[in-house]
């Protein structure tokens, strides 16, 4: 029997190349496009604020003045620097043995790369788990997209080790100078207090929440009484899956830290979007760019 081909940067951008983006291209038309690249960063005029425009465009010195609401419209730039927030902590090993959350993490994070140096746009990317990890600086063509998704290819230890987020988005905060698009990759399941962190970067930068999610973390299979490990903690339980009463706590549990999150993420401006390890990754990218499109 033939052992499969091992994974490298090169196959695997080959693969999304075929399999994704030239799906996506066919269907990204006109305003589509620009709804992954940032917003610009030079003013272009004053205007009075209508229902509907970004809270981030508010001109808090012009609204004192005159006592009425005005936003800031930019000129786009021709070029934008993007910065990809990369979750490698134990958790997100979690999934399908075939398409685990950190396959998933890997493959948007290639496409969101590849998407935008083609247009002479650079990306870099801050990779975590319990702590920074690693900065890639940002560069351009597909040279710096492979050199992303070779780290990201990396075997990681499984530590259980906890996911600071919180520090991740802290130096993100101190690293990025001008007005940036940030895209934080992510399951969400952090050491709290990251709330604040990302507040203040979405502030000065354009920045987009993408949770990974599995449907497990949902609902398990009926397989009987099964051991479940806690990625983060190392923790081990035994539970019977089957326990029509356990199903129902496991979802409670699940909707309403799926509820705290959304939550956490209007208060600083922004929406979830979700990229399920089930689902097509093309579907998913698409109706992140409509509802983009649809904000901006």
């Amino acid at each position: 029997m033939t052992s499969p081909r091992p994974l490298t940067p090169e196959r695997v951008l080959r693969r999304l190349e075929w399999r994704v983006l030239r799906r996506l291209d066919g269907r990204l038309q006109g305003d589509h496009r620009t709804a992954f690249r940032g917003t610009g960063i030079d003013v272009a005029d004053l205007r009075e604020y209508q229902l509907g425009d970004d809270l981030r465009h508010i001109d808090w010195n012009v609204t004192a003045r005159t006592d009425v609401t005005h936003v800031r419209e930019y000129l786009e730039d021709r070029e934008v620097t993007a910065w990809l927030v990369l979750d490698g902590s134990a958790s997100m090993e979690f999934g399908p043995i075939e398409r685990r959350k950190h396959l998933v993490l890997t493959e948007v994070a290639t496409v969101l790369a590849q998407l935008l140096s083609r247009g002479g746009n650079r990306v870099g990317a801050l990779l975590f788990d319990s702590a920074l990890r690693e900065t890639i600086p940002p560069g351009s063509g597909r040279n710096q997209v492979l050199r992303i998704l070779s780290r990201l290819l990396r075997p990681h230890d499984g530590a259980p080790d906890g996911t600071d987020l919180a520090g991740a988005l802290r130096a993100a905060t101190g690293i990025l100078r001008r007005r940036s698009l940030v895209v934080v990759v992510s399951d969400f399941l952090a050491d709290d207090g990251w709330q604040r962190p990302l507040g203040l970067l979405a502030r000065r930068h354009d920045v987009v929440a993408v949770q990974v999610v599995d449907p497990r973390e949902f609902e398990l299979p009926a397989a009987g009484m099964v051991y479940v490990e806690d990625a983060e903690t190392g923790e081990v339980i035994l539970v019977d899956t089957g326990d029509a009463e356990f199903q129902a706590r496991l979802r409670a549990v699940a909707e309403q830290r799926q509820a705290a999150l959304a939550a956490d993420l209007r208060s600083a401006g922004l929406d979830l979007h979700t990229v399920g390890t089930d689902e097509d990754l093309v579907r998913a990218m698409f109706r992140i760019a409509q509802l983009r499109r649809r904000r901006r």
